[in-house]
């Protein structure tokens, strides 16, 4: 992730091993010089409503990859870009599905029903400003049966997934009804990221003069 032609822009830093949030970025042009994924714990807190989580989780993500960051001479005057995607039904904050029981007991939840997926996004800025969005997605499941709920889990898309699923996946075809960003519900939310990055001077839109 590093080029001849990169060396004239500031560096920007993914604080996520994730490949979807990675494609996305990728998707509009931009390609991080560094992945710096944070290994927290992602547990709410008492009462925690699921905005909330998902504005902390992307915060301590960008300050744990931030102090990272510092430690490296060749990403001096960096961007940092973290995110965390939350899946809820009212108050109720679905797991991210690692085991089959988890991920089938939220499918049954949002069988026929609507869900609200949050997307928290910290930027750190060269001069260490932290700027943020949350940005706040509908979607309606339509009414799954068994065999589709069997399907789903024997395909294993579900792993790993916050609420048990991936929309890009087979179960876009669950989809209903979507109010929001959908590149949010993937894992980034790239009409909010484009635009906190050329509010605080990031040149992602020249960059694209000089694509192949």
């Amino acid at each position: 992730m590093s080029g001849e032609s990169k060396t004239w822009r500031p560096k920007l830093i993914l604080a996520s091993a994730s490949p979807r949030r990675l494609e996305l970025l990728q998707q509009v042009g931009l390609d991080p010089d560094a992945l710096i994924p944070a290994d927290l714990d992602e547990t709410p807190n008492k009462g925690e409503l699921p905005r909330v989580l998902a504005v902390r989780l992307a915060d301590e993500k960008a300050q744990a990859a931030a102090k990272v960051a510092k430690t490296r001479q060749e990403l001096a005057g960096f961007y940092l870009l973290a995110a965390d995607t939350v899946v809820a039904v009212g108050r109720r904050i679905l797991p991210r599905c690692e085991v089959v029981d988890e991920a089938a007991q939220c499918l049954r939840l949002l069988s026929g029903r609507a869900h609200r997926v949050y997307s928290g996004l910290t930027l750190i800025t060269p001069n260490g400003a932290f700027r943020r969005r949350l940005v706040e997605t509908r979607v309606r499941f339509k009414r799954l049966s068994r065999d589709e709920i069997d399907a789903y889990l024997a395909a294993g898309e579900w792993r790993g997934k916050a609420g048990g699923y991936a929309i890009q996946g087979l179960a876009g075809g669950f989809v209903v009804k979507l109010v929001g960003s959908y590149s949010s519900v993937v894992g980034l939310p790239l009409y909010e990221t484009l635009s906190l990055l050329a509010g605080e001077g990031y040149p992602a839109h020249i960059l694209w003069l000089n694509r192949v």
